[in-house]
């Protein structure tokens, strides 16, 4: 049986790091619906956050 959590090897994060924390926030509906429809929304959630981090970094 697969692993529901995924494999980190799997996503597009450095292989040392392992994908084992979980993150939970309220959004609007209109929010989720455009997240859902990505091709790969968690994926697409890592990279928005990291990419607002990075940003963040730069100030």
């Amino acid at each position: 049986m697969p692993n529901p959590r995924g494999n980190p090897q799997n996503f597009d994060n450095q292989p040392s790091k392992e994908l084992t924390e979980q993150l939970n926030f309220r959004v609007t509906k209109e929010m989720k619906e455009k997240v859902k429809a990505q091709d790969d929304p968690p994926q697409f959630c890592r990279d928005a956050i990291q990419e607002a981090l990075d940003k963040q970094k730069r100030k």
